[in-house]
């Protein structure tokens, strides 16, 4: 049974480098901090009194706002001023002379660094995701550990020196593991106890080790970090997973020919030729037989094994095989020329080489076997399909490059998220969706979780807070790009039934199910064109390919391949276009008409980008070697300001699109750089035209894209995304909608709970603890685990207080949902939340035999009186249906004695909307005639 909840998490500290800060650099450092501290309260003094001395500031009101700084008896004069600019510029000596000191005396250091104590306190404890690695160190959930530190490197000078000796804490050692992809982004590293280190060493790297790494003649050193690092990746156990029924096979690579744009590496000259192209199909992609996975794709982790498995029933395939060729086509070698029987050895999941990374340190795959059972290593799995894929949305990058898009055309692209705005405060699908309480969310919160059992908790004035505050939230991202559509995020997967032909039946280049510019997805039946695409979106990268699933008249199609994932054609070189690899990326497959038609347009005359990346050379693994990897990774891949200047060209009303080519180049070298430590000098005169373009200010919805300021950008002008400030009005929210009445001692264990002291001493302790933990919405939207560890400790504190914990989370209800409706419940939710689930639960369980939830509009009724018709909106329960709405793709519930309806509410209304503006536009013209 496959299943990913990716809930259980473990606590630990996570500090910054100035937490190994010697008495003697604290001091320096306190003192720097001290001149910033001093040089920003002067210049905001220093504005102040401009403002008061050209009268646009009364001085009551400055003299109010510069107590509220702690500056007393402020002096508005000209003389104050220049004052405070003298003193700023012997801050600026000052604080460059102590920088300088500081940096010497970290330099100077020789002894091996220790954790100040000051720096190990509660708020420096977050929450990570249980991995393998959490799992081989023996980690318990839910609980707080010394085994791992993460470190935020802001000193690279202490950061040699922890990579070089480790650190002390506690009394223990500490030393460098490894970083994966994300926490490079963001300059961290991830660093262990050395005792638990030498325990399961062997576990984590599955025999190897360095030593025998740099006998076999070295490894680059930062891919080494990053296939160490996939220990750390969040998943759940493969309980299932059978390391003898497991091989791995060559990747399947074929040309193919086509029109490409090629990029000279020296000249930068672009030419336009055609040629075949080598692709590898099967890169990062193996299959798996459906009756392990329920028949869904994942991806897995093993040790140095990362990618995607399909699911794909290629025992089958072999049978069928045997059969037509008449002879045994399941027995294949492996990448050490090693033959197997794959129908009699019982074979379960085929690996490719792309994914098994250290390959190359292995005698055989019997090698690895052996380590893997010996040292009692264990699969991981995470990113499961979900059962149910909601749809997703488009964004900036994917809009801008569409450069003719008409207002009529934008609008209509606009239009399901103008329906969710003027809905968010009426329709109470809408709000649940906005909230996160639908099926579709594979991870709910126990918050989410009420929600959809009682969506009368939308009456709430926390619920209403979170609501107003997604509206904001849904505006600002609409003007950013960010629209909804009708599409969604599907795991790409090659046409497995050609690599089948050619790992069994030796066909070199087979033909597989899929031909030229097709594509597989089920998910689409009424869409005959989808728009493919994937992120980063820098240069035109709209692939507009033919859904074959109604074309499928054999069922050959619907019989190998699954039901949520897009498959694409190995004759395709769409690959090229979208810079896919299939180890678990997925595309966004839109079928949005309008999007697909404006697309079409857009991509006349484009083809793929074509260019030579150098590749990564070994060498030995040392602490010298990894401190300068990981350093190059942290200063040298910032794509930001890359992709930012293409979205400058973007705006401008003609865009340079050959230098959008050349910078699309330029983005995959600094990407691969920590790896190569290579990056092309591009000539003077292409150097030029592309600082031309960077020295321009960024496009004017970066306001809402990336929170800039009206100084940063450049004016309004009307390339596609600015146009979206017109085309999504601003509107405001009036809560107008019939959910019954909120009873908030649903919530509650004991209903009937009496007022005590007991229950008001509760109250205000957790009142009085709640208020001393800051949470910051926007860490929470990006899903930081920070806070976890706190929820943990409110909860943990509060159930001290009596030894009935149901009294002590029923006296909290009725605190902040009976007495004073607060709307500060976040903490409540983390800390409560699943009692208060289960409460819920419990109590719609007494209700179940007399009330119904109407399906269609959510609101409660008695069974009994009503006879199964909603008194609200009229919705008969019986003799229903689902379909699937021909527009968006969700399915709703109609009643089968009227089958004519194929769009769901939000469709219907945008439908009619548009039919009217047609027909009105038929009248006029013929009046006009």
């Amino acid at each position: 049974m496959i299943s990913i909840a990716l809930k259980n998490q473990v606590h630990l500290y996570s500090f910054d480098t100035g937490a190994f800060y010697t008495d003697e650099e604290y001091e320096i450092d306190s003192h720097c901090t001290r001149l910033r501290t001093e040089k920003i309260r002067n210049k905001e003094e220093s504005g102040v009194i401009e403002s008061v001395l050209n009268g646009k500031m009364t001085e009551k009101m400055a003299v109010r706002k510069l107590n509220a700084m702690k500056i007393q008896d402020p002096v508005f004069t000209r003389e104050r001023i220049v004052a405070l600019s003298e003193r700023a510029k012997e801050i600026n000596k000052e604080l460059a002379e102590s920088k300088a000191n500081l940096k010497e005396t970290l330099e100077r250091n020789s002894m091996i660094r220790h954790v100040r104590p000051e720096a190990l306190k509660p708020h420096s404890i977050i929450s990570i995701f249980e991995s393998y690695l959490t799992r081989s160190l023996g980690l318990k959930t839910d609980e707080f550990t010394d085994a791992l530190v993460i470190v935020r490197v802001f000193f690279f000078e202490i950061f040699k020196d922890i990579v070089a000796h480790g650190f002390m804490m506690g009394g223990k050692k500490y030393i460098f593991l490894t970083a994966s992809a994300g926490q490079i982004r963001t300059k961290k590293a991830v660093m262990i106890r050395e005792d638990l280190w030498l325990k399961c060493r062997d576990k984590i790297m599955c025999g190897l080790s360095t030593e025998r790494i740099n006998a076999a003649g070295g490894c680059n050193t930062n891919k080494y970090l990053a296939y160490l690092a996939l220990c750390n990746s969040a998943t759940d156990e493969w309980t299932d997973f059978d390391i003898n029924k497991s091989i791995v096979v060559d990747d399947m690579e074929t040309t193919v020919r086509g029109l490409v744009d090629h990029i000279d590496s020296t000249t930068f000259n672009i030419e336009r030729i055609e040629k075949d192209v080598k692709i590898t199909h099967t890169d990062g992609c193996g299959m798996v037989l459906p009756r392990l996975t329920n028949g869904k794709n994942m991806m897995v982790r093993l040790p140095w094994v990362k990618g995607l498995l399909a699911s794909f029933q290629f025992d089958e395939f072999i049978k069928q095989a045997n059969e037509v060729f008449g002879r045994n086509c399941g027995i294949v070698k492996d990448i050490y020329g090693v033959e197997h029987d794959v129908l009699a050895e019982g074979i379960e999941v085929i690996f490719t080489k792309s994914q098994f990374k250290m390959n190359y340190y292995y005698k055989d795959w019997s090698e690895y076997q052996k380590y893997f059972i010996e040292f009692g290593c264990s699969a991981g799995i995470c990113n499961v399909e979900e059962d149910v894929i909601e749809n997703a949305s488009i964004n900036y990058q994917m809009l801008q490059t569409l450069t003719d898009m008409t207002d009529d055309e934008l609008t209509a692209v606009a239009a399901p998220t103008n329906y969710k705005l003027r809905h968010l405060s009426t329709d109470k699908k809408s709000m649940l969706k906005a909230l996160g309480a639908t099926k579709g969310n594979p991870n709910p919160t126990p918050f989410q979780e009420c929600l959809m059992l009682y969506p009368e908790l939308l009456q709430d004035e926390y619920s209403r807070e979170e609501i107003r505050s997604m509206k904001k939230s849904i505006q600002k991202n609409a003007w950013s790009g960010k629209l909804d559509i009708y599409g969604k995020y599907l795991f790409v997967i090659p046409d497995l039934y050609a690599f089948c032909e050619w790992l069994f039946c030796g066909e070199k280049n087979p033909a597989g199910l899929l031909a030229n510019g097709e594509v597989y997805a089920e998910l689409f039946p009424n869409s005959d064109k989808l728009d493919c695409l994937r992120s980063p979106h820098l240069y035109r990268e709209h692939s507009v390919r033919r859904n074959v699933y109604g074309d499928d008249s054999k069922g050959l199609c619907r019989a190998w391949f699954t039901k949520r994932a897009i498959y694409t054609s190995v004759h395709d070189l769409i690959s090229k276009v979208l810079q896919f690899d299939n180890d678990g990326d997925k595309l966004l497959c839109v079928a949005d008409k309008t999007i697909i038609s404006v697309a079409e347009r857009n991509m006349a005359g484009i083809v793929p980008l074509d260019y030579d990346l150098k590749k990564a050379g070994a060498s030995q693994i040392t602490s010298d070697g990894v401190y300068n990897g990981m350093t190059a990774a942290y200063t040298g891949g910032n794509i930001g300001p890359i992709s930012n200047t293409i979205s400058k060209i973007w705006n401008d009303p003609n865009p340079d699109i050959d230098s959008v080519k050349r910078l699309c180049f330029i983005n995959n070298e600094v990407i691969d750089y920590a790896k190569t430590l290579y990056k092309s000098t591009p000539p003077e005169e292409v150097q030029t035209t592309i600082q031309a373009h960077s020295n321009k200010k960024l496009p004017h919805f970066f306001i809402y894209a990336k929170n800039k300021s009206a100084g940063q950008v450049s004016a309004a002008n009307n390339s596609t995304v600015n146009r979206l400030t017109k085309i999504v009005p601003k509107t405001r929210i009036n809560f107008n909608f019939k959910a019954g009445k909120f009873d908030y001692r649903m919530l509650m264990h004991n209903p009937k709970l009496i007022f005590t002291p007991g229950v008001e001493r509760i109250i205000r302790e957790y009142e009085h603890r709640s208020r001393r933990i800051r949470i910051d919405p926007k860490a929470l939207d990006e899903g930081a685990n920070s806070y976890s560890f706190q929820f943990k400790a409110l909860r943990e504190a509060m159930f001290g207080m009596n030894d009935n914990e149901q009294f002590v989370v029923d006296s909290i209800i009725y605190g902040i949902f009976g007495r004073s409706k607060s709307i500060r419940k976040r903490m409540f939710w983390g800390a409560f939340g699943d009692i208060v689930l289960q409460n819920l639960k419990e109590n719609m369980e007494l209700q179940m035999n007399d009330s119904m939830l109407c399906t269609k509009c959510l609101c409660r009724f008695d069974v009994n009186t009503h006879k199964l018709k909603c008194p609200q909106c009229g919705f008969q329960h019986t003799h229903t249906k689902e379909v699937q709405c021909v527009d968006c793709g969700e399915v709703f519930l109609v009643d089968t004695r009227n089958m004519s309806k194929i769009r769901c509410e939000k469709c219907g209304s945008i439908h009619r909307k548009e039919y009217k503006k047609i027909k009105s536009r038929y009248y006029r013209a013929k009046v006009d005639k």
